[in-house]
């Protein structure tokens, strides 16, 4: 599938698609006398290289001229200053109940007017990387933040000729409703007082990241940090795939093949930091035949074929488990938020693991993993939640559908390095984040539903994995994929736990370190599991109350859930 990029005459005007009055001020920023295309990643390259504050470092990229660049292109680094992580407050999203766009329309329009005397840079990509889906995406960005620029391009698919080729001969997504998106970005933005501009709109008083997914177009302000315009891109590629029939996914898949030429293919949902990326990237001791790596953090799921698709080529990894000299750091293609240091011979070589702040970062690109793949035909079999909620065991399985999706809609967590938090915040509090995707622009029924569906009528087991702490024991990354490789091969014992009619447990597992069978004679365990229960009660009757009831779900969710609680209490 394609998006739309070029309008018939008849095709142009108000109320057609593609002509809100949100895209309407971004789109036409595009076309400025100010404008320069950027049109390879060779050109980004050379600009970011050339970039005040580029540090360029004596670390080759790796077979670089593969995927666009020059044979002796090097790893660029560039730090942000003092934020290193997404801010989730400062997002505005068009049609949210509370939400003023006529005021935030305004803020985007002085601000594009301000970068009139600067010079922008136009750049332009593919999400998704399979004719089934394919979206053209545009940014514009001011002069002197090239390293955003360059990374954007590299973190999406640039526009080499195979993809371009692939992109031609896909069919139009929405039937040829859905219009190229378009990002506006300004990091250097300041909210300055200006006529007719009101900024009591802004949830941050200094940064914005405004979305008008329905029609494909972003602005973001005042945001240095990549993550941002990687998320923000992500965000309405998601939105755009929701509409049309794809359950979007903040998480990693992979497909086994078994000794008998079976296959298995699993899905993992969860923030940064969960482990998503070691069970997606887990090559299990090559103990199987093959494993085929869809991605580790975007990809979209058919909800009627269940086949999966990838939405970028590399991976924005975090550097903390990645030391200075470890083999994986052959691959990279750049660096964020890390230090540097002289070794011995005098080479610029990148300083990891987090010693100069959190959430250091890099591009990977897609020849980290061998085996990696734009595309799994095979359905989906399984899908895992990964939460950090000490109250659940290692491994749970969930039956019934309303009850597997909901307990996706009110996925535990703790807040990562990869977020940036107000003053504060408890980061070791448990969260409600669903389906472990902030990023979310449409009611959270769209979510819920689209997972019902794959459990319900596509057959989709699905489980809880807890990567954090249960109990006070630590669920080591051993007993994570020991749970994986047992579910995978079929050897995996289920059994009823205590009273619950729709939750089993799995004690026994390949690699397991230690005993973390529940105690349900232990009453301070027990009133601790109706409180984790009870607490995403409380969520979900939240969603029905918040936003005017945006993200209100279905009667049966909550009954799923208040089932649970009761039968907690009664252990």
């Amino acid at each position: 599938m394609s998006t739309k990029a070029f309008y018939p005459i008849n095709e142009i005007g108000a109320g057609k698609p593609g002509f809100s009055k949100t895209r309407s001020i971004i789109e036409a920023a595009f076309y400025g006398n100010n404008v320069v295309k950027v049109n390879t990643l060779k050109e980004a390259y050379n600009l970011a290289k050339n970039s005040p504050g580029t540090i360029v470092t004596d670390m080759p990229v790796k077979d670089g001229e593969t995927f666009g660049l020059e044979k002796d292109a090097k790893v660029l680094l560039f730090n942000d200053g003092a934020v290193t992580g997404r801010y989730a407050a400062a997002r505005r999203i068009k049609g949210e109940p509370g939400v003023d766009d006529t005021k935030l329309d305004k803020v985007v329009m002085d601000a594009i007017y301000k970068t009139r005397f600067q010079k922008l840079y136009h750049a332009e990509c593919f999400i998704g990387l399979d004719p089934e889906f394919m979206v053209k995406a545009h940014l514009l960005i001011p002069e002197g933040e090239e390293n955003i620029l360059y990374n954007w391009m590299l973190n999406f698919q640039y526009m080499s000729d195979e993809y371009v080729k692939m992109y031609k001969n896909s069919k139009p997504i929405g039937d040829g409703k859905e219009a190229d998106v378009y990002i506006f970005s300004n990091p250097q933005w300041i909210p300055t007082e200006s006529p007719d501009v009101d900024y009591s709109c802004l949830s941050d008083p200094l940064t914005l990241c405004y979305f008008d997914t329905n029609e494909n177009c972003a602005a973001i302000l005042g945001m240095k940090y990549f993550g941002e315009h990687k998320k923000g891109t992500l965000t309405m590629a998601w939105a755009m795939a929701n509409r049309n029939g794809y359950a979007s996914c903040h998480g990693g898949q992979k497909e086994y093949t078994l000794e008998d030429g079976s296959k298995f293919v699993a899905s993992v949902y969860g923030l940064s930091g969960s482990g998503k990326s070691t069970l997606t990237h887990a090559k299990h001791d090559n103990k199987y035949p093959s494993i085929k790596v869809l991605h580790d953090d975007a990809f979209i799921i058919n909800a009627d074929t269940c086949s999966s698709i990838a939405l970028e080529p590399t991976y924005f990894d975090k550097t903390s488990d990645y030391p200075t000299g470890c083999p994986d750091n052959e691959y990279l293609l750049t660096a964020q938020n890390c230090s540097c240091t002289m070794d011995e011979n005098g080479k610029i070589q990148l300083v990891t693991e987090d010693i100069r702040n959190g959430n250091g970062r890099a591009i990977k690109s897609k020849l980290w993993s061998p085996n990696r793949v734009d595309k799994i035909e095979a359905p989906v079999n399984a899908i895992f939640w990964i939460m950090k909620d000490p109250t659940i065991p290692p491994v749970v399985k969930l039956k019934g559908a309303a009850l597997a999706s909901v307990m996706g809609a009110t996925l535990a967590t703790k807040t990562s390095t990869a977020e940036r938090v107000a003053a504060g915040t408890d980061l070791n509090a448990l969260r409600i984040v669903p389906y472990a995707n902030p990023f979310r622009t449409y009611p959270l029924v769209n979510d819920y539903d689209k997972f019902k569906k794959l459990v319900a009528e596509k057959n989709v087991d699905c489980y809880i994995v807890n990567t954090g702490d249960f109990m006070g024991h630590k669920c080591q990354k051993e007993d994570t994929l020991g749970i994986l490789e047992t579910i995978v091969e079929g050897k995996a014992k289920f059994e009823k736990w205590g009273n619950f009619e729709d939750i089993e447990i799995m004690t026994d597992w390949s690699g397991k370190t230690g005993d973390f069978t529940p105690d349900l004679s232990d009453k301070s365990y027990t009133e601790a599991l109706a409180n984790a229960m009870q607490s995403r009660v409380d969520a979900v009757e939240g969603f029905a109350t918040k936003k005017e009831g945006y993200d209100k779900l279905p009667d049966e969710a909550l009954e799923a859930l208040k089932k649970v609680v009761a039968e907690a209490k009664s252990l």
